[in-house]
């Protein structure tokens, strides 16, 4: 995914995802659009459900690294994302079926893949290994799944892997022995080579390749703290299921592992099933080799490229090699202006008629004669481009720079993909003079939400989304992409509210993007459709950038807001943001990462201001403890609650952390502090702790973090007629042992859990409740954007 390099402790936590099937208003019964009600959440209530999930539209967004087709069952294919789970091809939709999202809270780790495999001799088997980064210090797990993924268990691997690091598109690293399926190899980034007999139950390192294995504690200090290690495995086989394990292999080694580890080579061979192995010499040295592929006749395609990726610059070149001879297919050189590498590399056919696509990385635009999916029918003789300058539906999409893997359809070689940084592109008709593409992402969802918000019944929108790398959005219709926001104005958009009295009054607040004097703040008069940058920032907003996203931003009226950068002391605006006055809130700018004002204005009373600082991350030297704070004056000045602390008030990192207010009754404010929930009547004067949720702290007992937070998320919204309370309150924690996203009608009293384990989605995190539609909730999911329930 082209997102921002969070640490790892601040990576979003994740939710909830479509039970299956188009996110698509078109596959959508009208008993279904009756169900959900209007985009605006205007029209009649309807009775609270609160138990079935689906995706709040957006499509895409993130980096797929990698598409594995099945070699001969049609229509197989699977799609692997940097951070945000797998997705099989579901052929009936024309779109995708995420496959991870049982993945529990303890699996957010593990919800990307760095690698896919697939049995050549069974096309229900799939293999995922996992792992977010190399240099966290944990372990790889293997995934195995006997039904295409609707079931897993998992292997805890002896070697780590970093699904989004530099050089994620890299492979595929896992390969499975055509001839003999019980036999699996991976090529690990820092490890070497391993080798399992047994459909990967157990693993040994192939040390006749070699025995080096970076030390753990050197693997951070790494350029881009990781190394591209062994690239990828290939059988030179053309049988399947012979019985026999493939004797000729080859395997690709990255120039800075190959360094490290005393290799003189960059490719090698074993003739004897990996019991030796013998280097290859290759035209150059001092290449990454993203991806080589055998066609049928048994020539290999082989990829060199200067940089590791993604996006990778060259110089670069496509060589093919019958196992003595190489031949130069294609080069790149740097020039002026333009440093074009190679990534994605399939094969179709064989002899003299051999398609070949190649994607060319690092190529930006759409522009005459740009090169970004070159096409060979004639097995490397002549090119052709079928990308750049073709049409593409959506026309205002990129599709160029990260096509780090290109898949040509086994079965149909006119059907071609191609990955870029927000997802996938595909052609049918790729013979054409001018093949036509389509974005598929339908049901594909990968972002990373940092904040929702919710406004009040009435407003013509339904979400306010704020996300790393495609900014702040408005929702104004669930099962549409969004068209609103500050479009451009923000990488990363942090947070946006509403004005309650008023909600066609929004304010946005994130870190620069590349237009109008790189604004960190944006206001909109007429509900999203037009945005005016602040004219001027918070005083720290440029010098805690490099903060990570715990920043708030509370609308009290059409231009008048209280915004609370990462680390720093809040300050307030009454003129649309054209000057800022600082509150007398304690100044956190040097505690460091993890740490920022929660400020959230009353619904009832916009004169009172509330803001909440969770203390930060058990691993912050400068943790505070908690603190809560009131303000009656519009948030120009705040008292501290004396009580906060002595009722049961814990310290917990920003996004472990959450408040709400309840709409619906002035001075009426729920927190959790990542253990318990806290509840005061009295605008915050006043505390009282419910023996409701409760942490696990697993083997991190002896140690001052659980293993999974108690509480972490709360939101309220509608409540169903006949509610006791006057707002649904809605959680993420654990209640009687059990982790999940419950919901209480009666005031916290009694909750039921709204999710199960089938929808677990690696963990999750941001709720916002609808304030029209009663059970409806959205959440956020670990890389695996938005959803609702209806």
């Amino acid at each position: 995914m082209k997102k921002q390099t969070l640490a790892l402790a601040c990576a979003v936590a994740g939710l909830v995802a479509a039970c299956g099937g188009s996110s698509s208003p078109s596959s959508q019964s009208p008993s279904f659009a009756a169900m959900i009600g209007s985009a605006s959440g205007g029209g009649a209530d309807v009775a609270a459900t609160g138990a079935r999930w689906q995706s709040v539209k957006y499509g895409g967004s993130g980096y797929v690294t990698g598409l594995i087709f099945h070699p001969t069952s049609p229509d197989v294919l699977y799609a692997r994302t940097d951070m945000g789970g797998v997705y099989r091809r579901d052929t009936a939709t024309s779109g995708w079926t995420p496959i991870t999202d049982g993945f529990g809270v303890r699996e957010e780790f593990y919800n990307g893949a760095e690698s896919v495999a697939l049995d050549p001799t069974d096309d229900k088997r799939v293999y995922l290994v996992t792992g977010m980064y190399d240099w966290s210090g944990q372990n790889a797990r293997l995934y195995i799944s006997t039904n295409r993924g609707d079931s897993w268990t998992h292997v805890d691997l002896p070697f780590r892997a970093g699904s989004n690091d530099p050089g994620r598109a890299i492979g595929e690293r896992l390969m499975v022995d055509p001839n003999q399926p019980s036999v699996l190899y991976y090529g690990s980034r820092t490890s070497g080579l391993w080798k399992s007999a047994d459909y990967g139950q157990t693993w040994s390192q192939v040390t006749s390749l070699t025995s080096f294995q970076y030390p753990g504690d050197q693997i951070g200090s790494l350029p881009g703290r990781t190394s591209g290690g062994i690239e990828s495995v290939l059988f030179d086989t053309s049988t399947t299921g012979a019985g026999t394990a493939t004797q000729t292999i080859y395997t690709a080694v990255a120039p800075d592992y190959a360094a490290a580890a005393g290799l003189n080579a960059n490719l090698y061979k074993s003739t004897d099933g990996g019991a030796t192995w013998t280097g290859v010499s290759t035209p150059v040295t001092g290449y990454y080799i993203p991806h080589m592929v055998r066609a049928k006749d048994g020539v290999i395609y082989v990829a060199f490229t200067k940089d590791m990726g993604p996006g990778a610059g060259g110089p670069a070149r496509l060589y093919k090699f019958d196992g003595t001879n190489w031949t130069l297919l294609k080069s790149y050189d740097t020039e002026q202006w333009v440093n074009f590498g190679m990534g994605g590399l399939s094969v179709s056919g064989s002899g003299p008629t051999t398609r070949i696509a190649l994607g060319v990385s690092n190529s930006w635009g759409n522009w005459q004669g740009q090169p970004v999916v070159q096409v060979s029918d004639d097995a490397g003789l002549t090119w052709r481009e079928i990308a750049s300058m073709t049409p593409h539906t959506p026309s205002d999409v990129d599709f160029s720079g990260w096509v780090d893997d290109v898949e040509i359809d086994p079965n149909n070689p006119d059907h071609i993909l191609h990955v870029f940084g927000g997802g996938i592109w595909e052609t049918k008709t790729a013979s054409a003079a001018t093949p036509t593409w389509n974005l598929d992402v339908t049901n594909l969802e990968e972002t990373a939400t940092i904040s929702l918000a919710t406004p009040p019944k009435g407003a013509n929108y339904a979400l306010l989304r704020s996300s790393g790398d495609i900014g702040t959005h408005v929702q104004t219709e669930v099962l549409k992409k969004p068209t609103r926001g500050p479009i451009g104005y923000f990488s990363n958009g942090h947070a946006a509210d509403t004005a309650w009295s008023n909600p066609a009054y929004i304010a946005a607040v994130g870190t620069g993007g590349w237009v109008q004097n790189n604004p960190r703040g944006a206001y909109s008069t007429d509900s999203g459709v037009t945005w005016t940058p602040f004219a001027s920032k918070h005083p720290d907003a440029a010098s805690n950038d490099h903060q990570g996203g715990e920043e708030t931003i509370a609308v009290t009226a059409p231009g008048k807001a209280v915004w609370a950068p990462s680390g720093a002391r809040p300050a307030y605006t009454t003129d649309n943001g054209a000057t800022w006055t600082y509150t007398n809130l304690p100044d956190l700018s040097a505690v460091g990462i993890g740490r920022g004002y929660r400020v959230v204005a009353d619904r009832k009373n916009p004169n009172k201001v509330y803001a909440f600082n969770s203390g930060g991350a058990w691993w912050n030297q400068w943790a505070d403890t908690s603190h809560f704070w009131y303000s009656n004056d519009g948030g120009h000045t705040f008292t501290e609650s004396t009580t906060f602390v002595s009722a049961g008030a814990r310290v917990a990192a920003f996004y472990q952390s959450s408040i709400a207010v309840n709409p619906n009754a002035e001075g009426d404010i729920w927190v959790v502090d990542g253990f318990s929930i806290l509840h005061s009547t009295d605008s915050g004067v006043t505390w009282t702790r419910l023996d409701v949720t409760a942490p696990d702290w697993g083997t991190n007992e002896t140690w001052s973090y659980p293993q999974v937070y108690g509480a972490t998320s709360i939101a309220l919204g509608k409540a169903p007629a006949g509610a006791t309370y006057s707002s649904s309150i809605y959680i993420v924690g654990i209640i009687n042992n059990v982790w999940g996203v419950y919901r209480s009608d009666d005031g916290a009293r009694t909750w039921r859990r709204i999710n199960d384990d089938k929808h677990q989605y690696a963990g999750i995190s941001n709720l916002a409740a609808d304030q029209a539609v009663p059970g409806r909730v959205y959440a956020a999911g670990a890389g695996r954007g938005v959803f609702f329930t209806y």
